[in-house]
């Protein structure tokens, strides 16, 4: 019995002495690891020294440069571009109303704020704007401008007394423009001041879909306008002479209308074409907005022939060859709208250009495309009948839309069509 009690004894110490060596064991732990706490706060404080900011040699590599970045934006814009390159071409061929609206432009309304309804607020105050109906559904805006001499009296005045006047004495023309804009656009209403003050009545028009015309533009509908509101003019004019002026694409409405017109045996006084082209495929070869795609392969499969798929084609050089009339050809050697070459061949002419008496270097190079104006000296129709080319030297500056600015444009078209000189009786 008493070996038992103190084997309870022993066994009692060997436990309070485990227990306290425990004890202190973790005591000292404690302190070990506020003493690593405080190193490593106060090594955090420390500043750190060059070397240890620098990366290792073998990080270098993976770090970031901004030129990288610029490198990789660049390379992701130009993915995109490519990408919107290749995709016009097949967008425009499975929408093939695209390509019409980028050859009529007739969304384009320029000049944005003016008010079709008031001519005078573009500076013609001798103007009466009113509206004519092709159809029963349809009405077409028209500005009738009348000659310099009637000017004060024309202020204020009816349509009906616009009218009255169209049976003067003095010639009218027929004004066709081109697309985009409006009847209004500026350069349009230059040439009816300069028109005017030469002794014209001048009609000009919107197509249907132009300006506050209604309905939507298309070649026939464009012809079929012109043709109404000629007719609506011969019908006042009695025996008065009446000429056609078309500038651009409306040189295409122009050649449809006189042809329409000289097939009916009731040709015009004269036909006037300004920056013509030999027909529409051409003109959108050799357009400055089809640079970028004209030598991608399949460039008339994608974009001509969709043209042709919407039925227009404004084929002067095979209009030519069905009128009857006198031609007059306006264009200027630096326009790159419709390029000069299209409308005549300097090297095949029979006269100088205007106010130059040399032909530019620029307007020798020969075209592989039958020049306008050598289809219209050929033509058997014309035969018999005048027909003129008039160039207008790049030291201009007349480019597309400015031939209004020479001051030869009023004795041009008197010598041409036999009217009096402004001024003279």
């Amino acid at each position: 019995m008493i070996v038992h009690r103190d084997e309870r004894k022993v066994s009692k110490s060997i436990h309070y002495m485990r227990k306290r060596r425990t004890s202190t064991a973790v005591q000292q732990e404690e302190r070990d690891g506020d003493v690593d706490l405080k190193q490593r706060v106060e090594e955090a404080s420390r500043p750190a020294a060059p070397s240890e900011l620098d990366p290792s040699p073998l990080m270098k590599p993976f770090a970031r440069s901004p030129r990288g970045g610029v490198m990789s934006k660049a390379w992701r814009a130009a993915r995109w571009l490519l990408l919107l390159y290749v995709s016009v071409p097949f967008i425009v061929k499975l929408c093939p109303s695209i390509q019409a609206k980028l050859v009529f432009l007739n969304f384009a309304q320029l000049p944005f704020f003016l008010d079709l309804k008031r001519p005078s607020d573009a500076g013609l105050n001798h103007t009466l704007n009113f509206y004519l109906r092709p159809q029963r559904t349809l009405g077409i805006g028209v500005w009738h401008t009348v000659p310099s001499d009637m000017w004060r009296e024309a202020e204020g005045k009816p349509q009906e007394w616009f009218e009255s006047t169209l049976s003067s004495a003095h010639p009218a023309i027929l004004y066709l423009h081109g697309n985009a804009g409006t009847r209004g656009g500026d350069h349009r209403v230059q040439l009816y001041k300069v028109l005017s003050s030469s002794g014209y009545h001048v009609l000009a028009f919107d197509y249907r879909g132009w300006g506050d015309s209604q309905g939507s533009p298309s070649e026939g509908g464009m012809t079929s306008d012109a043709l109404f509101v000629y007719e609506w003019l011969k019908k006042r004019r009695g025996g008065g002479r009446v000429y056609i002026w078309g500038h651009s694409l409306g040189t295409g409405v122009a050649t449809n209308l006189v042809r329409q017109l000289c097939a009916g045996g009731s040709p015009p006084d004269a036909l006037i074409l300004e920056s013509p082209f030999t027909n529409i495929r051409e003109e959108a070869r050799s357009h400055p907005f089809a640079m970028v795609y004209r030598h991608l392969p399949g460039f008339d499969w994608f974009f001509l022939d969709t043209i042709t798929a919407n039925d227009i084609r404004f084929a002067n050089d095979d209009n030519v060859n069905h009128i009857s009339c006198p031609v007059l050809i306006l264009h200027a050697e630096d326009d790159h709208v419709v390029p000069f070459q299209l409308g005549k061949e300097v090297g095949a002419a029979d006269g100088p250009s205007e106010e130059s008496g040399v032909a530019s270097p620029e307007s020798r190079r020969l075209s592989r495309v039958p020049q306008l104006y050598e289809v219209a000296a050929r033509s058997e129709s014309l035969g018999g009948h005048k027909v003129e080319f008039v160039a207008f030297p790049s030291s201009l500056a007349y480019r597309h839309k400015f031939i209004y600015r020479s001051p030869r444009l009023p004795a041009i078209l008197s010598d041409f069509l036999g009217t009096p000189r402004p001024g003279k009786e």
